[in-house]
């Protein structure tokens, strides 16, 4: 049985995919493969390199800022391209898709064609920047020819890009939707405006899982790194609630 596992973008709520991850090592299963978008694709990229989800949580709480302010304003932060870039360097040893443990594809948005673009071979740092620079806070990365920026932009839930190569395939997606707009600070208008505006492709992606699991982040921008905790369970609490029908998967 090989199972496929797809996570989306979303800032710091892509946090909730290490619960995830954490849920399914428990219930013993491995992706034979990852397919990833925007933080979805950090998170995937490290965990196929090798660390696990814990692992993972302690290195984004040790380097996490509380703010976007912070976030911007300080150039060796995670969400700068030098701190990224530093940090996937200290802990991704290699820049070669191939050297990874299990099979990732990556997707980004190339500005100038406004397609969607997948990468799975090659040098991995520079893709993995492109595909999180979220457009207005970033300067989009080239990769070759390419101008990359965030591949949520245009499939924040690149299924289809693993879906023939895999029996079964389980979609993560962390900007599950929460109706009411009462009392929302600017950044958490902006955050639901972008959501809104891709919420129909990733509704349509959705078909082609197997299984979408959507784990409660509501009270979480993309940028509350702050509450790792708390998207970390959420995201294990998720999987675990659908923990019978992975069991079936593993032993089919």
């Amino acid at each position: 049985m090989r199972i496929g596992v797809v996570f989306s973008g979303g800032g710091a709520r892509g946090i909730a995919h290490l619960g995830g991850l954490q849920a399914l090592e428990e219930l013993g299963i491995r992706p034979a493969m990852i397919s990833g978008v925007s933080a979805g694709a950090l998170i995937g990229a490290l965990y196929a390199a090798g660390k696990s989800p814990m692992e993972i949580l302690e290195m984004i709480k040790q380097q996490s800022h509380s703010s976007l302010a912070a976030a911007i304003l300080f150039p060796g932060g995670l969400f700068s391209y030098k701190g990224l870039r530093n940090l996937l360097k200290s802990v991704i040893p290699s820049d070669d898709f191939a050297d990874l443990k299990i099979p990732l594809t990556v997707t980004a948005t190339e500005l100038a064609t406004g397609t969607s673009v997948r990468f799975s071979q090659g040098s991995l740092y520079d893709v993995l920047l492109g595909s999180a620079a979220i457009p207005g806070l970033f300067d989009p990365v080239k990769v070759g020819n390419c101008h990359l920026v965030d591949g949520g932009v245009l499939d924040n839930l690149p299924v289809a890009c693993i879906r023939e190569s895999c029996d079964k395939v389980l979609g993560i997606h962390v900007n599950k939707f929460n109706k009411g707009a009462e009392k929302l600070t600017r950044p958490q208008v902006i955050d639901r405006c972008f959501h809104l505006a891709i919420a129909p492709g990733v509704a349509a992606n959705a078909m082609l899982c197997d299984l979408l699991v959507e784990p409660d982040t509501s009270g979480c921008t993309i940028f509350d790194t702050q509450k790792a905790s708390q998207l970390f369970t959420a995201g294990y609490k998720a999987i675990m609630h659908e923990k019978e029908v992975l069991n079936s998967w593993r032993g089919s």
